[in-house]
């Protein structure tokens, strides 16, 4: 038979075990963290009908998914997680209760054009509260906190946490006499940290329809620096002027007015009139977050408030607000930068315990004590010379190997060593598994990202 070449395909990631365990203690930090701010988990299926996927897509999404026939269905893979939250929660509405808050962690898929720290699968981290008819401002609000808690639990202190308003986007551009071109214009204005103003202004003259004048004036208005209150202030200059804007400026306006109560420093927080996303389905507060000495990462968390988004799939008004983190790719981001903390262990076990007698019965009790204790144990039965079982543990990087031979049993006891320092202690059960609980916890107390 003829051997295949292994191979991963481009725009797929595969870890080897310790960079898996890092990604896997990001994500009990995003699950642990949405838990605590009353989020359910959900899961939706990898695949659905094409038709339900390309309802709100079409153009770019169409060129994007991995779409398929099977006998006579139409397939395509999920290319986020927003989509088909929206299909769910029109099809369960009668079942569900509301604000209905989810939190989903899953991969979605993209066809587009591999590249570095672009994936085609990758996971994304979701959150989304989903109202009723109606949604109160206050959940916008909690949003900023949320992200504050998730990055702070991650080990992150320099970060920004973005924020505007499409209302007082909208309402500022109808005063312009732009409302044909908000959108355009939006998008446009999304990218200025990557072209930079003056491009942007080209863009906004030329391909736009906007006056040279008209352009001055939107980079003005974008331009507006501050502390948030100096913002907010300097915006009170188009108030009273169009009904758009102020409703705008008041939401924004409440956003702000509560981050101090939901425990957000100022120095973490920016009303930034740049930030528009660039998905047409946001209506209210967007959010952007970016790392304050990686600007050039971009955004590492985005989302925003949006009305319509169930609309293709239900009459029922299913208002929502949502934040999504690329995790795969501020994963690969962060390993790049050498920010993951290598230092944290990354073993399959607390412990290997090694058997030095015949007879296997006591060192399966010993494992099941251990077990039961919350020591995640590994049992090794191989018949292998001493040198390659200790080298197993090393390779691994399993911070303690239990031995357990005649003179440890008929005293009751077991020998713990610790790798790391090569002390060696022989104790009975349960003080071995006080040593090793107290050792795995400060070995454990570090953070999953180093800031540089």
């Amino acid at each position: 038979m003829e051997t295949i070449k292994p191979r991963t395909l481009s725009g797929f990631m595969e870890l080897l075990p310790a960079p898996q365990m890092q990604l896997e203690r990001m994500m009990q930090i995003l699950r642990e963290t949405y838990a605590l701010y009353g989020f359910t988990p959900l899961d939706t299926p990898l695949l659905e009908s094409s038709e339900i996927l390309l309802a709100k897509g079409g153009g770019e999404t169409e060129k994007q998914i991995y779409r398929f026939q099977k006998g006579d269905s139409d397939l395509a893979l999920r290319f986020d997680l927003t989509v088909p939250l929206a299909k769910y929660v029109a099809l369960h509405a009668n079942e569900l209760s509301f604000p209905f808050r989810r939190y989903q962690i899953g991969k979605v898929y993209r066809g587009e054009r591999a590249q570095r720290g672009r994936f085609r699968e990758f996971y994304q981290a979701d959150i989304d509260i989903i109202g009723d008819g109606k949604l109160d401002i206050l959940n916008e609000a909690e949003i900023p906190s949320i992200i504050y808690t998730i990055f702070r639990r991650f080990g992150l202190k320099r970060f920004t946490i973005r924020v505007n308003n499409r209302k007082l986007l909208n309402g500022f551009y109808a005063l312009l006499g732009l409302s044909g071109q908000a959108g355009d214009i939006m998008r446009t204005v999304d990218k200025l940290d990557k072209i930079g103003a003056e491009k942007v202004r080209v863009i906004l003259i030329e391909d736009c329809g906007v006056s040279e004048e008209q352009a001055d004036e939107i980079l003005r208005f974008i331009a507006i620096r501050g502390t948030n209150a100096e913002v907010l202030d300097a915006l009170q200059a188009w108030s009273g002027k169009n009904e758009v804007f102020d409703t705008g400026l008041a939401e924004l306006t409440a956003v702000a007015a509560q981050l101090s109560a939901f425990g957000v420093p100022e120095e973490n927080f920016a009303i930034d009139l740049t930030i528009a996303r660039g998905l047409d389905y946001y209506t209210g507060t967007v959010y952007e977050t970016t790392l304050d000495d990686h600007r050039e990462i971009g955004s590492v968390c985005s989302g925003g408030r949006y009305d319509d988004l169930a609309a293709y799939y239900t009459d029922r008004k299913l208002p929502g607000v949502g934040i999504s983190i690329g995790l795969t790719r501020l994963f690969y981001v962060l390993g790049e930068q050498g920010m993951l903390n290598d230092a944290l262990p990354t073993a399959p076990a607390d412990c290997l315990l090694l058997p030095m007698t015949d007879d296997l019965s006591a060192a399966v009790r010993l494992a099941t004590a251990l077990r039961q204790a919350g020591i995640r144990t590994q049992l090794y039965s191989e018949q292998k010379k001493f040198k390659a079982k200790m080298q197993y543990a090393d390779k691994l990087g399993i911070p303690y190997v239990i031995f357990l031979g005649e003179d440890e049993i008929a005293r009751g006891e077991c020998s713990v060593k610790e790798l790391r320092t090569g002390e060696q202690v022989s104790l009975p059960v349960d003080g071995a598994i006080a040593h090793i609980r107290a050792g795995i916890a400060a070995l454990a107390s570090g953070s999953v990202i180093i800031e540089k």
